[in-house]
């Protein structure tokens, strides 16, 4: 399914993609955008979960909180993007912390604070005590697989710091091996994609934000990663992945492009933009 060289021709054009994206997310706010990301990726990683929230929903929670008025949903969904925004803030609010287990538990209780303790019986930030499985998937040895929760963290760490391999590398075989670790009863998915792009933010890129809808293709290059032992594939999903939101982004922001001062000026001495009704 990938190789080297793919990889090679998609960072290419990453990289190329990234040098017009920075230019355009340079017209917005850092407030505009970390709350644009914070309500994108809660809505979306909820959703692979299987929270009902769409993503304008999780823009009205987010203005409204508990006095949003729930129709079709639960209190837990709500509890569950709530508890997501929490370990977000904490999280891209403090990208100076290095990677660590500490990090990952004091993550993980934010992001199920109020959700695990009546869902699996569990305290946030508790390891499982039984081997998990989910789907189609048994995860390996649960003993074994918190052991090596530490070592995950501190080799991500110091590829980071090492800078030998690109960062969007590092988040997605990051990503595989911590899924494929799932040290906690609940939350290693959304815990997992929280803090793959911790790793991107580190490093000053932007969000890989997998989208519901990709639920099935995202799943399927975690299971062929871990099976043929290829993280070939799981990096080519989250380059083509980021590749696509940018362009994406790009296209709705040249539907209206920011005007230069003069065109401003022009418009204001011609009594304004013209509209029909």
């Amino acid at each position: 399914m990938s190789n080297d060289h793919t990889i090679e021709k998609l960072l290419t054009e990453y990289q190329s993609t990234l040098e017009q994206y920075k230019r355009v997310t340079s017209t917005f706010s850092k407030e505009t955008l970390f709350e644009y990301n914070e309500i994108l990726l809660s809505a979306h990683s909820c959703a692979i979960e299987g929270n009902s929230f769409s993503v304008n929903d999780t823009k009205e929670l987010k203005e409204h909180g508990l006095n949003l008025k729930l129709q079709n949903k639960s209190m837990l969904e709500a509890y569950e993007i709530l508890d997501h925004f929490k370990a977000f803030e904490y999280l891209f609010t403090n990208l100076e912390l290095p990677l660590t287990e500490q990090l990952l538990v004091d993550t993980h209780k934010l992001l199920t604070n109020n959700t695990i303790q009546y869902t699996k019986g569990y305290a946030p930030g508790e390891y499982t005590k039984s081997r998990m499985a989910a789907g189609d998937t048994i995860f390996p040895d649960h003993e074994t697989s918190i052991a090596n929760v530490p070592a995950l963290m501190e080799q991500t760490q110091a590829a980071l710091e090492k800078k030998t391999v690109h960062p969007i590398e590092i988040a997605a075989k990051f990503h595989k091996y911590f899924i494929y670790l799932h040290p906690f009863p609940d939350g290693n998915g959304r815990l997992g994609r929280l803090l793959s792009n911790f790793i991107l933010a580190k490093a000053g890129h932007p969000y890989v934000i997998i989208e519901a809808k990709q639920k099935e293709e995202y799943i399927n290059a975690l299971k062929f990663s871990h099976k043929h032992n290829d993280l070939n594939v799981i990096s080519s999903f989250f380059i083509q992945t980021s590749i696509n939101r940018m362009k994406q982004e790009m296209h709705q922001t040249s539907q209206n492009p920011v005007q230069n001062n003069s065109q401003k000026v022009a418009n204001n001495k011609s009594g304004g933009m013209k509209f029909i009704f």
